[in-house]
């Protein structure tokens, strides 16, 4: 159920323009300060999770970095562009993903 809330909150992002997809727009954004968050697909390389821990850390940038269980392929249909990288450039957006994100693991962690 949060699976779908989460991703149709990504697509309002996306029609609201507060999503940089893929590597070089992602970086941008977290250049230009203006990402707030940066999610990862679950089938991303590690290599580019990698890169981008490094880039936050290094440039001492404040934002949360998660990797989603969301692969490539449901992200492209969802939101129409196929990336591994995602960065959400809203305060709202970010926060109550985030929220989505933790009720997910807190449901995920009572089942088992």
């Amino acid at each position: 159920m949060a699976d779908d809330k989460i991703l149709s909150l990504l697509g309002f992002a996306r029609r609201a323009g507060k999503l940089s997809m893929g590597h070089d727009a992602a970086q941008q954004a977290l250049f230009k300060k203006q990402a707030k968050l940066v999610l990862f697909c679950g089938d991303a390389s590690q290599r580019l999770v990698n890169e981008f821990n490094v880039t936050i850390k290094k440039h001492n940038i404040k934002t949360a970095a998660v990797i989603t269980k969301y692969t490539m392929d449901e992200i492209s249909f969802s939101l129409g562009y196929r990336a591994g990288v995602i960065t959400v450039n809203d305060e709202n957006f970010s926060k109550r993903i985030v929220e989505l994100l933790k009720q997910e693991a807190n449901a995920n962690g009572n089942k088992s």
